[in-house]
């Protein structure tokens, strides 16, 4: 639903800057003069002498009373709005995932239990200093996103390796699911050059 929304409000705004834009040029270059074509009477941009907004349009309404309050509150409007759908696209703790059980009925298993058991596994491979997980997505489709901080004598592949083969495998086999997609980041622990004396 959020990829929906998110896509549709980027292809308007997409439209309506291109739409202002050519709007625009097509008065900067003077194209209808030089192309012999007329536009529409309320067309804003009609030739290069003109302004994006001219002092009338600035100044027609300042002095009504009910101007500065509608501009402050849809101001304020737009700050939510636009807040709420900075903060719809953070993806949050799954706290439950639906299982379908053997018997036909559905399952909920706790996301946070299924974090803490992969986090710990993940911590026991040879080479990891610390690890973090975090299950997104739809209640029957998580994705796992782990984050390891590796030691300096880590390799990166073997550790990789075993992530996927074991302790994804192991997450995704006990919770009954049929697959289990992971993002996995790895960064290595700073540490200080030792001097050798």
């Amino acid at each position: 639903m959020l990829k929906t929304v998110n896509r549709v409000l980027l292809g308007l705004l997409g439209l309506g800057l291109f739409a202002l834009g050519g709007s625009v040029l097509l008065g900067a270059l003077d194209l209808q003069r030089h192309w012999d074509f007329d536009v529409p009477g309320w067309w804003p941009f009609r030739g290069p002498d003109d302004v994006v907004l001219g002092t009338q349009g600035r100044t027609r309404w300042r002095e009504e009373d009910w101007w500065w309050p509608t501009v402050i509150a849809v101001l304020a409007v737009l700050l939510a709005l636009l807040l709420w759908w900075l903060l719809a696209q953070r993806r949050h703790h799954m706290d439950q995932i639906l299982v379908n059980s053997e018997d036909g009925a559905t399952t909920r298993l706790d996301g946070r239990a299924l974090e803490n058991v992969i986090k710990e596994e993940a911590q026991v491979l040879d080479g990891v200093s610390q690890a973090q997980v975090r299950l997104t997505g739809g209640r029957t489709t998580p994705t796992a996103r782990v984050r390891l901080l590796l030691e300096p004598h880590a390799d990166p592949v073997q550790i990789l390796g075993h992530l996927s083969r074991e302790t994804l495998a192991h997450a995704r086999e006990s919770a009954g699911l049929d697959r289990l997609p992971s993002k996995v980041r790895l960064r290595e622990v700073r540490h200080r050059a030792r001097r050798a004396a």
